[in-house]
């Protein structure tokens, strides 16, 4: 079932990094999976976390609980006592959000995005946060339990783009999401539309998962060809659309640490018919002329990998760094421009 992997010196760093990330992922996911043994003399101890109305959580043992209060032993402070009060929430912690040394590990809103792409975690009602990047702001709305709204855009407001998503709760630590992104041009470019709609499967919770997103993207155009045969400029509306993939994912390794991994791969497409105007010379005449010739080509392919952390300064807010690697016509190159994303919520 497990598998040794070894790590040789020409192993690419962004593969070493996934092959890190997907094993953090996985031993996380054993673990919450595996049964307690109810065959043992005693029984195990049961974390809760205990959250405040102002936000604060613990984590622990409840030693005594009662219509006022709550006693909660904690690894780090010891027992406190709790007025009832002041309690906004009590529940059994999964084992995916405990650290080894009985810590707790907050599992955060902005674990359902990675850079560039989301998953198919649910967000609740009021959950809402922004992404701001180098090139522009990403808003996303909680309207709903299991539905979100959102709109990105540049620095510019071209282009813009508008997405919903809408998770879909399934039995076990699976999660599917479906979705749709549309945008335009705006005023740069009023003639230009894009249409993504997808569909992503999670494995794991907000602390640790992993995600495999298809989607289909369309873009929509004018554009302009000048025809040096007939002298004359014809404007026709373009439509291209292609298939595309994601494979993510995060994993919390500490309070405020995360390994973070996104992809956008457009694998390679069918063939397709190009018009080319050849500039000839005709040495009977001396005269140069045009010459009609359809060329059969490709769709090339496109992978772009994204491998990063994540740091958690508080509940509120996160830093998210990494680089892009950029694979093209079988050659891979790294982006001199770095990932650099801030979360905020709302």
């Amino acid at each position: 079932m497990f598998q040794t992997f070894q790590c040789t010196p020409c192993m690419k760093p962004y593969k070493l990094f996934l092959l890190l990330l997907l094993t953090a992922v996985s031993s996380g996911t054993v673990c919450s999976q595996t049964p307690r043994d109810t065959t043992a003399t005693s029984d195990p101890v049961i974390h809760y976390v205990v959250i405040k109305n102002d936000g604060t959580r613990f984590v622990g043992e409840i030693i005594a609980r009662d219509a006022r209060e709550v006693l909660i032993d904690t690894p780090n402070l010891g027992q406190i006592v709790i007025p009832m009060h002041e309690i906004r929430e009590i529940r059994e912690a999964r084992s995916s959000e405990v650290s080894l040394t009985g810590d707790f590990i907050p599992s955060e809103v902005f674990s359902t995005r990675y850079f560039i792409t989301t998953n198919g975690l649910p967000v609740e009602k009021g959950e809402s946060y922004i992404q701001w990047n180098l090139y522009g702001p990403d808003i996303q709305f909680g309207v709903r339990d299991n539905l979100g709204l959102g709109i990105m855009t540049s620095w510019f407001g071209t282009p813009l783009i508008g997405t919903v998503k809408y998770s879909i709760g399934v039995p076990g630590p699976v999660s599917l999401g479906v979705g749709m992104l549309a945008g335009t041009g705006s005023w740069a470019a009023p003639d230009f539309g894009l249409l993504l709609p997808f569909g992503a499967i999670t494995l794991g919770d907000r602390v640790k998962n992993m995600t495999l997103s298809v989607g289909y993207g369309g873009v929509f155009y004018k554009e302009e060809d000048y025809d040096p045969v007939r002298d004359r400029t014809t404007s026709n509306r373009v439509s291209q659309g292609r298939v595309l993939i994601s494979l993510a994912g995060m994993a919390k390794v500490g309070k405020k640490l995360s390994l973070v991994f996104d992809s956008f791969i457009v694998p390679r497409g069918g063939y397709y018919d190009h018009l080319e105007f050849i500039d000839q010379y005709d040495p009977v005449t001396g005269d140069y002329y045009f010459t009609e010739v359809t060329r059969r080509k490709r769709r090339e392919g496109l992978a772009l990998l994204i491998p990063g952390i994540r740091l958690q300064t508080d509940p509120d807010r996160a830093f998210q760094f990494g680089f892009a690697g950029i694979r093209f016509d079988g050659a891979f190159a790294a982006t001199p421009i770095p990932m650099v994303q801030w979360y905020r919520k709302l």
